[in-house]
């Protein structure tokens, strides 16, 4: 046999027979996606075969018969589940491969699919177009911007395409809610399933361990009818790009239409191949390959013991250089809020991927425990790339470090290594409010909490602006910064964008900071930040939490990608409460949901005079206040002109005035609201 064609068998077990009817099947053993391949019954045993240049090609195995997927009278899909459990053997530290993909395809294998990026599925052509007719759910492990890739370890739903339409980091719920990661590429045997339900049209993808129970949350979960991208009769399969740099295992596989797919028998699960030679080529020749390899590693192991010997020295040496940290003096006076780049090290273990908590555009959070105290803790790593403001930044720093409040989380303090920060927050176990509001898709927050939530946010902002010796900037309210107790409390949280000014006076900045969808347009023509800025982020905070989606969302209809102008235009219509979180299902107070409806679109005013300040918005959200009784014509009025006069304010202010110190207008609101 050619070196370049090999042979794989594997026992197959139906649960039903029949041709193109039957309800699904269950087999133990393995099979390695390389080349193109097709799983056949021949009396309970199946043949692969498949080719393996060694070089990146498309690779495929799909199931010989066709199933049955919709109804052919009433066009709807019909419920299906399938499990498997894979492995990913990687042959190279430094890049291992693309992944693969569970497909389901109106044809049996995908013609004229690409390698590498595509995953075996689509083409440069072909990427994309409804023709397609192809589901996929994608295991990647590689970053590909061109198909905006949330990062090298995560599953997708791919519809036609691989620019996901729901996309997850590898991972899955404990029963704590705690998201535990997993890493595709570990070589660890891992099980997913996927499973829709035609009842209610929702696709739920779940990934974990073979060790741990199947998880209640689905790690994906898409509420759509597959009906457009399906025939009445499509395969299951697998698929990859294959070649030298990594090896793809199904170990088992079970499938079933309208019902559940059979449990996979774990104590019959083959071990996972870790020698291509061994378990490809044949025992003869894998035999042979070891006994060359260790006659090399027998002549060489005195030499290599030495070189070891001379290794660890030199990495001793490098350990020590690595931990020192170059103190400047003024440094001296900041001592009490700094942190040792070695215990941090030592905290996260090193920066660990699996101690990864999220990451954004400023850094990335890792979990902690600090070394003699097992205290927790979460771990911002920044770059800093202004060494001229390095140290008014360190002294801002410092000062924020001296804050308390019952909804701020705490910032212990800093670290700075190079030209990298550190900063150092109290550990927060049930993570960020973007979690539950996008992330855990069987959780709803209610209406309580969700208006708890604004309240404590607005409450945090109101001490940083008005109730501290100095005013401080957030400059990044999201709800990725907005941590969640165990109480469901909420905290304000990541000051890493923060400036801090004295009372009277406006901080000076060079240049815009913030998430885009939460930036004040004037900022962005005045590069200046002050609470008029924090004002329009938290407006914007209190439309999505209130609306249960992001500022800007692209794959939505057009007049409701942008928030904001959504929300306008529904008051236009006098149906603002038409954008409450259907999710909700109606369970809300209507006029607590109308007053933050309002107030979040008058805190995002264009008109920066024109919002009120945060004791303003914390004594209206308390009721001691109560909004203008002209608001609906205030917000409506985007002029700058004509939104003074609707406020009261067109005799306090000369013409072309557009912007004003923002405790000026607190008091006009203030007035209002008595």
């Amino acid at each position: 046999m050619s070196s370049k064609i090999l042979m794989l068998y594997f026992f197959l077990k139906l649960a039903f027979a029949g041709k193109n009817n039957h309800a699904g099947f269950l087999f133990d053993g393995y099979f390695k996606l390389s080349g193109s391949a097709e799983v056949n019954q021949t009396n309970m045993s199946s043949e692969v075969i498949f080719t393996d240049s060694g070089l990146s090609e498309a690779s495929q195995v799909f199931y010989n018969d066709s199933f049955k997927f919709k109804n052919s009278t009433t066009g709807s899909v019909f419920s299906f589940s399938t499990t498997f459990i894979f492995a990913v053997v990687s042959n190279d530290t430094e890049f291992s491969g693309h992944g693969l993909a569970f497909a389901i395809s109106p044809s049996k294998g995908i013609p004229g699919a690409f390698p590498n990026q595509y995953l075996g599925l689509f083409n440069a052509t072909n990427n994309g177009k409804d023709s397609n007719h192809v589901v996929a759910v994608e295991l990647d492990t590689d970053q590909d911007f061109q198909f905006n890739d949330r990062d090298d370890n995560h599953l997708g739903i791919d519809i036609n395409g691989l620019v996901s339409v729901e996309s997850a980091t590898a991972g899955y719920y404990n029963n704590q809610w705690n998201f535990k990661v997993l890493d595709l590429k570990s070589g660890n045997p891992l099980q997913v399933w996927v499973e829709y339900e035609s009842s209610n049209q929702k696709l739920n993808v779940t990934i974990h361990p073979i060790s741990v129970p199947k998880p209640k949350l689905p790690l994906l979960s898409l509420k759509r009818d597959l009906s457009p991208y399906f025939f009445e009769f499509m395969y299951v399969g697998f698929s990859s790009s294959s070649g030298s740099k990594s090896s793809h295992y199904i170990l088992g596989w079970s499938f079933r239409m309208n019902g559940q797919a059979e449990e996979i028998n774990l104590s019959r699960l083959p071990h996972i191949p870790r020698s291509t030679g061994e378990n490809e080529e044949g025992a003869g020749d894998g035999y042979s390959k070891k006994q060359k390899i260790l006659v090399v590693v027998l002549s060489l192991t005195g030499g290599i013991f030495l070189l070891l010997l001379i290794f660890g020295a030199l990495v001793m040496i490098s350990r020590r250089r690595k931990f020192i940290q170059v103190l400047e003096d003024w440094e001296v006076l900041y001592g009490p809020h700094r942190f040792s780049y070695k215990d941090l090290f030592i905290a996260t273990k090193g920066f660990r991927d699996r101690q990864l908590l999220g990451k954004g555009g400023f850094g990335r959070v890792y979990k902690g425990i600090l070394p003699f105290s097992n205290v927790q803790i979460a771990v911002k790593r920044i770059s800093h790339d202004s060494r001229q403001g390095i140290r008014e930044f360190v002294a801002e720093i410092a000062t924020i470090g001296r804050l308390r409040h019952p909804n701020l989380v705490r910032l212990l303090g800093y670290c700075r290594r190079e030209s990298e920060l550190f900063l150092v927050y109290d550990y927060m176990p049930n993570g960020s409010l973007d979690k539950f509001l996008y992330q855990i898709p069987n959780y709803i927050l209610n209406w309580k909490q969700r208006f708890k939530i604004i309240k404590d946010v607005a409450a945090a902002l109101f001490y940083l602006h008005q109730q501290w010796v100095q005013v401080i900037i957030h400059r990044d309210i999201k709800p990725a910064n907005v941590l969640i107790d165990n109480d469901m409390n909420a905290k304000l949280g990541d000051f890493g964008l923060a400036r801090l000014c004295d009372h009277g006076n406006d901080p000076q900045t060079s240049h815009v900071a913030g998430t885009p969808g939460y930036i004040d347009p004037d900022i962005v023509q005045s590069g200046k930040s002050n609470t008029c800025t924090d004002l329009y982020a938290f407006g914007v905070f209190m439309l999505e939490v209130t609306c249960g989606r992001r500022p800007v969302d692209p794959r939505t209809s057009q007049e409701k990608v942008m928030l904001i102008d959504w929300v306008l235009n529904c008051l236009d219509n006098d149906a603002i409460l038409d954008t409450i979180d259907s999710r909700l299902a109606n369970e809300y107070v209507l006029h607590e949901a109308e007053l933050v409806l309002k107030l979040g679109l008058l805190c995002s005013h264009p008109v920066a005079a024109v919002r009120p300040s945060m004791s303003t918005v914390v004594q209206i959200l308390d009721g001691a206040a109560q909004l203008p009784e002209n608001v609906s014509a205030i917000i409506k009025s985007r002029d700058s002109g004509y939104a003074f006069c609707q406020a009261g304010l067109a005799n306090e202010f000369p013409s072309g005035i557009t912007s004003i110190a923002s405790l000026t207008v607190t008091e006009s609101f203030a007035y209002y609201g008595r």
